[in-house]
């Protein structure tokens, strides 16, 4: 399961794998979650496998663990009263990571980046209700593509699970906002928070390759240390936050 990326994760696993496709077309097919037990020997998987996930921790650095388990417990316990920041800045980190991967080409990076976070920050602000839908959206596909391969479904055919996660996901917003909210916000709280404590875990050399390796070969634990916090922090924030406000900027009536 993954933000990640993610949902912040995912989106650059995602992106990376389609310019390699793209640009590699005969790369080894054992990389990126494409081997044969992952894939059926043929075609590019876009969903983020566990070796992939254990790969992105292993590669992150300290400052980046430390800074993703802070904002991981943000999301965590506090998404129902912070939602509408939080939602932003999810949108203004895709609109950037759109914006580098345009400038790729064209050397101008950083300004796409910046343009594009602040047309993602501020085309979701007065559209919030939507914007949460579209998040809810996303980390449904990503739940749907998790629960397809655990249950050892043909991974190639993962996107059939995202896309009843994708239609599941943004439409439950529009029935239990409030409660969308607490659920998205902590999902992706926890999937921070699990890819954080990974990411300094392993960076002891004894334990980084007994993790992985048990990470990889059992793929049901990793979702499970996501579940588990994120119902914990769903719990905190029904007990603990106060009501949100109105989607779209409305004030409350009263």
């Amino acid at each position: 399961m993954y933000i990640t990326a993610e949902i912040m994760m995912a989106l650059p696993l995602a992106a990376s794998r389609l310019a390699k496709a793209a640009s590699n077309a005969g790369a080894d097919p054992t990389t990126y979650g494409t081997t044969p037990s992952h894939a059926g020997g043929a075609g590019l998987v876009l969903f983020p496998a566990e070796n992939d996930l254990v790969t992105v921790c292993q590669q992150m650095g300290p400052a980046v663990a430390m800074v993703l388990i802070l904002i991981g417990a943000v999301y965590l316990l506090w998404g129902l009263n912070l939602f509408r920041f939080l939602i932003v800045v999810n949108f203004a980190a895709v609109g950037a990571a759109v914006g580098l991967l345009l400038g790729g080409k064209s050397g101008a990076q950083f300004p796409l980046a910046v343009i594009g976070a602040v047309l993602g920050g501020a085309i979701s602000w007065p559209l919030m209700k939507y914007a949460v839908a579209i998040h809810g959206g996303a980390l449904g596909a990503m739940i749907g593509a998790t629960v397809w391969r655990l249950v050892e479904l043909d991974p190639n055919f993962a996107w059939s699970g995202a896309l009843i996660g994708l239609v599941a996901g943004g439409l439950l917003c529009f029935i239990l906002f409030r409660g969308c909210v607490m659920l998205y916000t902590s999902l992706q709280g926890a999937m921070m928070l699990m890819a954080g404590i990974l990411g300094l875990l392993m960076k002891t050399p004894d334990l980084a390759p007994k993790i992985g390796a048990y990470l990889i070969s059992k793929p049901f634990i990793l979702p499970m240390i996501v579940f588990i916090p994120a119902v914990i922090g769903m719990l905190y924030q029904q007990a603990y936050a106060g009501a949100p406000k109105p989607a779209g900027g409305a004030p409350a009536k009263k």
